[in-house]
């Protein structure tokens, strides 16, 4: 069941999403070099949100062993997502995949973008492409009079159309009052399937995309995610809501 928002809660909630969609296009760009510590960006990330009189959401989400004990998830190359910060330098030719949460008046805003790391290889330039390209079909679908799974039918069909694998243990989801809600949002599946999808629906379409198997697993920590083939995964997520039958944006800065 997905929770219906009135259109002063999208406005509350597009407020939350800006700060994080400000951070991806004008502050990140300037870290995300060769040298630079995942724990440094973490810093930036965390910095940046408060600086805005918001809070940084991951921090302390339960996990299975720990709470997440950073203000983002940041994942390199072969972590699919929820990477924890550390002392890993960036190197050129990696991807690092960037996903915050940010809690502002208690409204929610999600969205999550991959990076490249100076030059990257025709492989990962393709990823990269590809799967922004399979979120924004994915937004697409996003429609009233389409159902959940119309969603993730799309973002599959483009996405091994090109020849990659979208990851099946986790999924989109409504967002908001909450970091996570009803309902999910999976990147693959089967058309009409799932609820209908509603005007004031806010969900948060996050494809992940793996260069060679779509199976991971999640490492000691209980909280990164790894391709299992270690092969390189990308992530982009927008959250949207869902305004007179159609998907908009709200997690960039307009």
């Amino acid at each position: 069941m997905a929770l219906i928002k009135t259109l002063e809660e999208i406005k509350k909630i597009k407020k939350a999403n800006q700060i994080i969609a400000k951070l991806y296009r004008d502050i990140l760009p300037q870290y995300i070099k060769e040298g630079i510590t995942t724990n440094e960006i973490n810093a930036v990330v965390d910095d940046y949100i408060r600086s805005q009189g918001a809070r940084p959401a991951c921090i302390g989400v339960p996990g299975i062993i720990m709470g997440f004990p950073a203000a983002t998830c940041i994942s390199v190359n072969e972590v699919v997502v929820h990477g924890i910060p550390n002392e890993r330098k960036l190197k050129n030719g990696d991807i690092i995949s960037i996903d915050t949460v940010t809690e502002l008046d208690g409204f929610f805003g999600d969205a999550a973008i991959t990076y490249p790391v100076g030059e990257i290889s025709d492989e990962n330039k393709k990823l990269l492409e590809v799967t922004e390209k399979s979120r924004e079909i994915g937004i697409d679908f996003a429609k009233v009079g389409n159902r959940i799974r119309d969603i993730g039918h799309a973002i599959q069909a483009h996405v091994e159309k090109n020849g990659f694998t979208a990851v099946k243990d986790f999924a989109g989801h409504g967002v908001g009052h909450e970091m996570h809600e009803d309902p999910m949002v999976p990147n693959f599946g089967k058309a009409g399937r799932g609820i209908k999808i509603e005007n004031g629906m806010v969900l948060a379409i996050e494809p992940m995309i793996n260069v060679g198997s779509y199976k991971v697993e999640i490492l000691n920590d209980g909280w990164t995610a790894v391709t299992k083939d270690r092969k390189n995964s990308a992530h982009f997520e927008h959250s949207v809501a869902i305004i007179d039958g159609k998907a908009v944006i709200l997690s960039i800065d307009d």
